[in-house]
């Protein structure tokens, strides 16, 4: 069948779709304790369940979880629905639904993002929309924050936390007898073999000092002291540390480049 989409084994274009009057028909009679009414209301619904769940779509989860999770939301909202507000049952039942994919999402994030982030980020995403739809255009983060009356990097910081996260080890080209990962992209000019060779190599050369000499240059390069200060902390004279110091620097260098 053209069209069709199969989320959960449901063929999602032959799902019924039930009227106004029908719902409101059969949610009297689920309350009433009738199980098939309710079943009715359950299956009459699912396409308003695939609409929300398209809208969480490339998230990192798979649309037959999300699909469920769904589910589960238009269950509560057939189960929690109040007849004697004036309201459609859809317009209960989305936010509903939509509330259930978030807990989810939330709860299986692969980082935990604290619950104010993320509903700063789902507003963040519906004001783009939004502003989408109103201009044409795809908002910058100026014009999001000026919407929401945030700072910049609130936005900012509330749409990297929702953004999944990415392995050193994923593929991002291949040209069929080799693989690019992640890790070939990033540039690390701290984290090197040759900044660890050194590092170890002035570890050994300080450890190779006095214990006066480590101490003037703890407290000269560490703690930021002058000399005429080191003096008086050591109880020896400027030009003693001045020189103290001098030998000792110029001892590290010998070492580390022996």
């Amino acid at each position: 069948m053209q069209g069709k989409v199969e989320i959960c084994g449901v063929n999602t274009a032959s799902l019924p779709v039930l009227k106004g009057s029908e719902t409101r028909k059969l949610l009297e009679k689920a309350r009433a304790g009738d199980s098939s009414a309710r079943d009715q209301l359950i299956s009459g619904n699912l396409r308003l369940v695939l609409s929300v769940v398209q809208k969480f779509a490339g998230r990192g989860e798979s649309m037959d979880d999300l699909f469920q999770v769904g589910v589960i939301g238009l269950i509560k909202a057939v189960d929690c629905f109040d007849l004697n507000q004036n309201v459609q049952f859809s317009t209960y039942g989305v936010p509903m639904i939509a509330g259930e994919l978030r807990r989810f999402l939330r709860d299986h994030s692969a980082v935990r993002v604290s619950r104010s982030m993320r509903d700063t980020a789902y507003r963040v995403l519906q004001a783009r929309e939004k502003l989408t739809a109103e201009n044409g255009r795809e908002p910058d983060v100026d014009a999001i924050a000026k919407h929401l009356e945030l700072q910049r990097q609130d936005v900012v910081f509330a749409l990297e936390a929702i953004c999944d996260p990415v392995s050193l080890y994923d593929p991002v080209y291949s040209d069929g007898s080799e693989n690019a990962c992640v890790m070939d992209q990033i540039g690390d000019t701290r984290n090197t073999d040759e900044h660890w060779l050194e590092q170890i190599a002035l570890e050994e050369a300080m450890r190779r000092l006095t214990g006066r000499e480590k101490r003037i240059l703890a407290l000269r390069f560490y703690d930021g002291r002058t000399q005429m200060e080191v003096a008086k902390e050591v109880g020896i004279s400027q030009a003693q540390v001045s020189r103290l110091e001098k030998n000792a620097i110029k001892q590290i260098k010998k070492d580390i480049t022996a």
